[in-house]
C-alpha cells in the first residue's frame, strides 16, 4: 500500500513537470527574438547587424517562425560566406549562427550596372565583397582577376587548381565583357585562351609544358604572346628586334 503511494506520488510528480517544461518550452518558442539575441560563432568580422540587414526576416520575430534554412542562404548569399548554420535555441535563448567565411586567394573586380566593383575571389572562384574579407589574409596575394561574372567560376577554379598542382605564375586573369578569356604569365607573358571553357584544362596543360621546356632558355624573354584559342595549333608571337 505504502508502495503505491510512493509510485502514484512520483507519477505525479513526473506529470506535473513534464507539463511545467512543455509550458516553459511553449512559452520560449512563441518570445521574439532581437538583434541582441543573436550569437555568432567562427567569425569576430560580422556582427548581430550584419545578419540582421542581410536577411529577409523582419526583426524581432518569434523564435518558432525563424526559418533558419533560409536564412542560411540568404547569408551564405549576401555575405559571400562558405557556409552557415543556424540553430534555434531555447536555453539560452536566441538564435546561435556559425559562420565559415571565405579565404581570398585573388584580387577581384566586377561590373554591375556598368560600374566597376572592387572586392577579392576564392578558390572556388567566388567573388567576396570587399567588406566581407578579414584584411589579414591580404598580404600575400599576387593574382588579379578581372570581369568576373557568376559563369566564370568554374573555370576560374581550374585555374587556380593548375596553379597549385604546376609551376604557373599566373599574375593576371581577365574575361573580357564577351566573355573571351586572356591570363597573364610571369614568364610566358599573355596568353590568349578564347571562349572554350570546357578546353581550359587542356590549355593549361599546354602552358605549363610550354613553360617547363623554355625553363632558363632565353627564347622566353622574347615572347609578346601566345595563343592558345585553338590548342592543338598553338601560335607563338615574339618581340621584332
Amino acid at each position: 500500500m505504502k508502495n503505491q503511494k510512493v509510485i502514484k506520488s512520483r507519477s505525479f510528480f513526473f506529470l506535473i513537470s513534464f507539463l511545467f517544461l512543455t509550458s516553459l518550452i511553449s512559452i520560449k518558442t512563441l518570445k521574439k527574438v532581437y538583434p541582441q539575441d543573436i550569437r555568432i560563432s567562427g567569425s569576430e568580422l560580422f556582427s548581430q547587424n550584419d545578419v540582421v540587414k542581410n536577411s529577409s526576416l523582419n526583426f524581432p520575430i518569434r523564435l518558432i517562425f525563424v526559418e533558419t534554412n533560409l536564412l542560411e542562404k540568404e547569408l551564405e548569399q549576401n555575405l559571400s560566406l562558405k557556409n552557415v548554420s543556424v540553430n534555434r535555441e531555447l536555453f539560452p535563448f536566441g538564435l546561435k549562427v556559425h559562420i565559415n567565411s571565405r579565404i581570398p586567394i585573388a584580387y577581384g573586380e566586377r561590373i554591375s550596372n556598368n560600374e566597376k566593383i572592387l572586392g577579392f575571389i576564392d578558390k572556388d572562384g567566388i567573388f567576396i565583397n570587399k567588406q566581407n574579407v578579414d584584411e589579414e589574409n591580404l598580404s600575400k596575394l599576387t593574382i588579379q582577376v578581372f570581369g568576373w561574372k557568376e559563369k566564370f567560376k568554374k573555370t576560374l577554379s581550374e585555374i587556380f587548381i593548375a596553379i597549385e598542382n604546376y609551376e604557373l605564375e599566373i599574375i593576371k586573369i581577365t574575361f573580357s565583357s564577351d566573355g573571351f578569356l586572356t591570363v597573364e604569365e610571369k614568364e610566358l607573358k599573355t596568353i590568349f585562351l578564347g571562349f572554350k571553357p570546357n578546353l581550359i584544362n587542356y590549355q593549361l596543360q599546354i602552358i605549363n609544358n610550354l613553360k617547363n621546356e623554355l625553363n632558363n632558355d632565353s627564347f622566353s624573354k622574347k615572347i609578346d604572346n601566345i595563343d592558345l584559342t585553338y590548342p592543338d595549333k598553338p601560335k607563338i608571337k615574339v618581340f621584332k628586334p
